[in-house]
């Protein structure tokens, strides 16, 4: 936190009189926009997308890297709008890295450095390296876990036909014959295995997904389902994108993995989705305390008590993350096609989220 407070004491006191003596006078967003990319520590995460001496020398990745930074504070639903932007504002133009409107790259150079963007995971190793920082020190009473709908204009891969099993006898087993052993669910082979092996067994290609909304009717989508962890003060510390299709509960065990890495934490708040004896037992298992709403298909609904009521409240934080994000941060201007792509736009508005909301906590 300390570091966090002279950041932003650096930022009041100095950087901003500074810029505006060279600049126009500030806006709100642009004020937003210096505060975000302050904190992200570009310079440490870029060394692998600098030009080598090969080849005509690439347009600074820094600078585009920051480009759609600014597309994400700004909500702007193609590169295109982004470019127009940048081109007639002087101030925004000149935080990214260009003088002259001339020296703002093209659509295809946006396009090719996105691609190299995605394929390094470079949000999210920026979203990481944040979280690890500013919150891994401290202790987190809560982690909020959701997930949320994100429609994408992509055609949906059909789902391959099950294999069908081989048919057993019908009947009991006879004395002294053993069963035929049940297929373990993925859920219950998660807590055996590693997060690297537990998220390249998630699905992720574009599919339809079904819900009911908060009036019980039942909604589709097509695209995918991001799924997030966020600790108290709305602060997203994990994220996994997978098809829209997966049920929730399949990304539960390793979000705790990846979110146990990062922050320390007292209780695991979830909605009946998660509830689940394995997810139960794992969040038990990392030393936790689950709050998970009761699913009444075992049975008859068990109410919480009024003390963990009141906590499981503090559930609401990831949804209000969601709402920012598709709000405010591009989650509804999904214009790239591929799991990887459509999670580097998320995560540049996940990024940009997270840092406003460290900010806020100082306020």
């Amino acid at each position: 936190m300390n570091t966090l407070l002279s950041i932003w004491n650096t930022i009041q006191t100095k950087l901003f009189p500074s810029l505006e003596k060279e600049l126009d006078p500030l806006s709100e967003k642009e004020q937003e926009f210096i505060q975000i990319v302050t904190l992200l520590d570009l310079p440490a995460h870029m060394k692998e997308y600098n030009w080598r001496g090969f080849g005509r020398k690439k347009k600074s990745r820094p600078a585009l890297a920051k480009a759609f930074i600014a597309k994400s504070v700004y909500n702007f639903a193609t590169t295109e709008i982004l470019i127009e932007y940048l081109t007639g504002c002087k101030n925004i133009r000149q935080l990214c890295g260009w003088e002259l409107p001339s020296q703002v790259p093209s659509s295809p150079t946006f396009s090719r450095a996105f691609n190299e963007f995605a394929s390094g995971k470079l949000p999210e190793k920026i979203h990481e390296a944040m979280v690890k920082k500013h919150c891994g020190e401290k202790l987190a009473g809560h982690i909020s876990r959701d997930s949320t709908a994100m429609e994408s204009r992509e055609k949906p891969v059909k789902t391959p036909e099950a294999t069908p099993r081989p048919k057993g006898k019908r009947g009991r087993p006879r004395r002294g014959e053993a069963a035929a052993p049940k297929p373990r669910k993925r859920v219950e082979l998660q807590a055996e295995r590693s997060l690297e092996e537990n998220l390249n067994d998630l699905p992720t290609v574009c599919n339809v997904g079904t819900k009911k909304n908060s009036k019980g009717y039942k909604t589709t989508w097509t695209g995918y389902k991001l799924h997030l962890d966020c600790i108290d003060g709305d602060i997203p510390v994990s994220a996994i994108l997978t098809s829209a299709s997966l049920h929730d509960s399949q990304a539960a065990i390793p979000l705790a993995q990846m979110s146990s890495e990062r922050v320390t934490n007292l209780y695991d708040l979830m909605d009946a989705a998660y509830d689940s004896p394995e997810i139960h037992a794992f969040s038990e298992f990392l030393g936790h305390r689950p709050i998970i709403d009761n699913n009444p298909r075992r049975g008859e609904k068990i109410l919480m008590d009024p003390a963990t009521k009141s906590r499981f409240a503090e559930r609401s934080s990831a949804e209000r993350i969601n709402s920012y994000l598709k709000d405010n941060y591009g989650g509804r201007n999904i214009k790239v096609k591929g799991a990887s792509k459509v999670m580097t736009h998320l995560m540049f508005g996940i990024v940009s989220i997270t840092a406003m909301q460290l900010y806020r906590l100082l306020l």
